[in-house]
């Protein structure tokens, strides 16, 4: 069959999605959460990724003001580059950096998700927050709004750039929490071969945690062995190791995210992660139905979908993720034993008084 076809056939199986916002005008006091997606991503019943799980869990239960952004779908080859190399992650940001500058007020309270390139741009979009400000309501125009992201881009540092925050943006803002699902540093779909003909979009000002940002979360795949998606974790380099918690599951890329192409089996699985990063979003403020643990299942011995299902085998070039390089790292309990993970500290969860949640570690075995 010709690659063309091929191609189109797999595409063909993800509709094209589009975003979702929820109150337009928020009262003060207001939780907004934004979402976005991985790339391909679908809302269709039973074809969610956690990330559209949790987004469909809130949209139904809860009156947070809500964002949500697939990643890049399929639309033929004109849109070859948005999917093969993520052209187009820059407007994405920008539209979520729109949506919160239009609406947040002092005093609400804001959580950014993603997976896969859809974490690298929540993280982006934390960063462009952190470095440059968040337009007030006023100030909230299409024109400012790319002005905003043009400081983040080039060099937020300079004079221009923080005479414009002093001039357009809140004093501060806090964010509660990023919490991330494998981010990977390639942010589009990474076909083999195919995705060197396209140039790289975007980077990260920092590797590092803002001081904007109150907390980060980063679930992380054991078993992904793909070098086109290869980890980007944050880099704590000693510093906020407190306020950082990158956490090392059993599972694949798809997996981390719930992406699972069909294979269903694997859904217990990759619930382990999401009901881990709703446990740790709920300890810091973000309110839950009182039964969500009861609609995820677990099961950590639940097959995975792994990294060689679809278009898998192309993917030559692999190699197994370190781990341990920041002293931020965990392993979950339920990957104790992973041979990947050896001498790396285990996260554990006890509950206070008070109803926080503090960490525990031992060593692994």
């Amino acid at each position: 069959m010709p690659l063309s076809k091929l191609l189109a056939r797999f595409f063909s199986r993800h509709p094209a999605g589009e975003t979702r916002e929820t109150r337009d005008e928020p009262p003060q006091g207001t939780t907004h959460v934004v979402l976005l997606d991985g790339t391909l991503s679908s809302l269709e019943a039973g074809q969610e990724t956690s990330i559209g799980l949790v987004y469909k869990l809130l949209d139904a239960e809860t009156d947070h003001s809500l964002y949500y952004e697939p990643g890049i779908q399929w639309r033929g080859w004109q849109n070859v580059d948005e999917v093969m190399a993520g052209v187009g992650i820059n407007h994405q940001i920008r539209r979520a950096y729109a949506f919160l500058a239009q609406r947040y007020a002092p005093g609400d309270q804001v959580f950014l998700l993603g997976y896969s390139r859809g974490a690298y741009a929540v993280r982006a979009l934390a960063g462009m927050i952190d470095r440059v400000g968040l337009l007030t309501p006023e100030h909230a125009d299409e024109d400012r709004v790319l002005h905003a992201y043009t400081h983040y881009r080039d060099d937020p540092t300079l004079p221009a750039a923080r005479s414009f925050a002093a001039r357009y943006c809140h004093s501060r803002v806090r964010i509660e929490a990023v919490a991330v699902f494998d981010t990977v540093q390639a942010v589009g779909i990474r076909w083999p071969i195919l995705w060197r003909l396209f140039p790289e979009v975007h980077a990260f000002r920092s590797h590092r945690l803002g001081r904007s940002i109150a907390h980060g979360l980063h679930a992380m795949a054991l078993d992904e062995t793909r070098k086109a998606y290869a980890l980007d974790r944050w880099r704590t380099h000693g510093e906020r190791t407190a306020s950082v918690e990158q956490v090392w599951f059993r599972g694949s890329h798809g997996d981390l995210g719930g992406h699972l192409a069909g294979a269903d089996a694997a859904r217990p699985l990759a619930n382990v992660p999401l009901v881990w990063m709703l446990s740790r979003l709920e300890a810091l403020g973000l309110a839950l139905p009182e039964d969500w643990r009861a609609r995820f299942p677990t099961d950590p011995d639940a097959p995975s979908a792994g990294s060689w299902r679809g278009f898998g085998p192309f993917f030559l070039s692999r190699c197994r993720r370190k781990v341990g390089l920041d002293g931020s790292e965990w392993l979950h309990p339920t990957a104790e034993g992973h041979r990947a993970a050896a001498g790396l500290p285990v996260w554990r969860e006890t509950r206070v008084d008070r109803g926080e949640v503090a960490r525990m570690s031992v060593a692994a075995r």
